[in-house]
């Protein structure tokens, strides 16, 4: 008994050291763009719905790029996990393989997708603004998708300390260089949101090469030269990291595309009820990135412990991994119901707002739990190499279930916005219901599997 306690104790305490710089890291992902928000913000509302516009567009091919590169936290970890040290190199030189082929496609379609925004109803001085933003942030796409895929490298073999430092140094470099560039300081020219754009390239410029220093830096050191015998192209492998990959891609598509849809369905409704999703929606958005941080640290300590043979030890990950993502949740879903006032007071003092706000955040409060659940499930089932079963989930749950229901509460029944929000928490509760019951079907079966051989 006091064996086993000792061990639970151990992998816990391992579990939250993994997660915890994994979690900063997504903390900063959110910076990144409150920072570009913040310091355009001064330029007024006309500059503010320009960046917002191009980052919309730009995000949905972009994060599809980063997607499929999500295969290596499988790979990698399980070939770190049976420490087969060669194996984790040439994946990581398959993704960087990935990243070469599959950006100029996905910088493509988002020079089309940005072509003449003026043709979907967008306001002329919006549309211009946002086409010259998002046609800079496009040269940022090949360094994004190089940081993710030395990034997911480095988790692997869990190295995530140097990933947090890389964001915080990164945000400050993006604050600066927004400041510098925005507003024309130091001599140079006051490019308005274009000098944004560039200030965000820039900043992923140095990520992705920070990344790559520190990947190799870590490797000298352990005695396993990274460069030393660098992978040529390998088909079977590429193929085998689209086959992981292409679903978590598509799990990713198919929720944020469910998410964006519902702001641009309160875009019909009244300017009160749009504010409010948009504030309510920021907060969900931002308590989600610590169970997405715990899910990334849960598909790393599943596969390491699935590499070694261990799969008794990756259920217990994957538990510990899902008791502190629903336990932070719960608490996240309490403060939303007992202080959701003063939440929505940091964004605006408007009577409106303020009156809908706190009914919306206690719908949020509700579904708090059920999104930190299926988020560390979509990581732990990534240890284990099962993708498939996220993406279906998340399309039966957002766009089968949740989305139709939600649209009709809203629309057909009048209920608003609080309809919309019934309809997406259905959708949570029947993703997480299904991912527990997948994770735990399939963990055991891993350990049926290793008992009988």
């Amino acid at each position: 008994m006091r064996e086993n306690r000792a061990r639970w104790n151990s992998e816990l305490r391992a579990m939250i050291a993994l997660a915890l710089p994994v979690v900063l890291s997504e903390l900063g992902w959110v910076a990144q763009g409150v920072v570009d928000n913040i310091m355009v913000g001064r330029l007024g509302p006309v500059a503010i719905g320009a960046v917002a516009l191009g980052n919309a567009v730009y995000y949905i091919p972009s994060l599809f790029g980063i997607g499929l590169l999500l295969g290596l936290d499988t790979l990698v970890s399980q070939a770190y996990g049976r420490k087969d040290y060669d194996a984790c190199h040439r994946w990581m030189a398959q993704g960087v393989y990935l990243a070469l082929i599959i950006t100029p496609p996905l910088m493509l379609l988002t020079a089309i997708a940005s072509w003449d925004f003026t043709r979907f109803g967008v306001i002329p001085e919006v549309a211009v603004l946002s086409s010259g933003y998002l046609g800079i942030m496009n040269w940022g796409t090949l360094p994004l998708l190089l940081y993710g895929g030395t990034r997911r490298y480095l988790q692997g073999v869990g190295e995530v300390r140097v990933i947090t430092i890389t964001y915080v140094l990164a945000n400050l470099l993006n604050w600066g260089g927004n400041w510098v560039l925005i507003y024309g300081k130091l001599g140079f020219p006051a490019l308005g949101v274009n000098g944004s754009a560039i200030s965000t390239c820039i900043s992923r410029v140095c990520m992705a090469i920070a990344m790559l220093a520190c990947a190799w830096r870590y490797e000298r050191q352990r005695g396993h030269p990274l460069f030393a015998h660098w992978a040529g192209p390998h088909l079977a492998e590429l193929k085998k990291l689209v086959r992981i990959g292409a679903p978590a891609a598509g799990q990713i598509v198919l929720e944020v595309g469910a998410w964006n849809l519902s702001t641009f369905a309160a875009g019909y409704l009244t300017p009160v009820a749009l504010a409010t999703h948009t504030i309510a929606l920021n907060y969900a958005s931002i308590t989600y990135m610590v169970p997405l941080g715990i899910g990334a640290a849960a598909a790393v300590s599943v596969g390491h412990a699935i590499g070694a043979g261990d799969p008794a030890k990756a259920r217990r990950a994957g538990w510990m991994a899902l008791s502190l993502g629903a336990g932070f949740m719960t608490c996240a879903g309490i403060v939303f119901l007992v202080a959701p006032g003063p939440l929505i007071k940091l964004y605006t003092h408007d009577p409106g707002v303020l009156a809908l706000g706190p009914s919306l955040m206690w719908i949020g409060a509700a579904f708090q739990i059920f999104d930190g659940v299926q988020t560390v499930c979509t990581g732990a089932l990534r240890g284990l190499g099962e993708t498939r079963w996220p993406m279906i989930a998340n399309l039966i749950g957002y766009w089968v279930m949740g989305l139709p229901l939600g649209f009709i509460l809203c629309f057909v029944l009048k209920w608003g916005v609080h309809g919309m929000w019934l309809g997406l928490t259905l959708s949570l509760i029947i993703i997480s219901s299904t991912l527990l019951v997948r994770w735990h079907k399939d963990s055991v079966q891993k350990a049926l599997a290793h008992s009988n051989t």
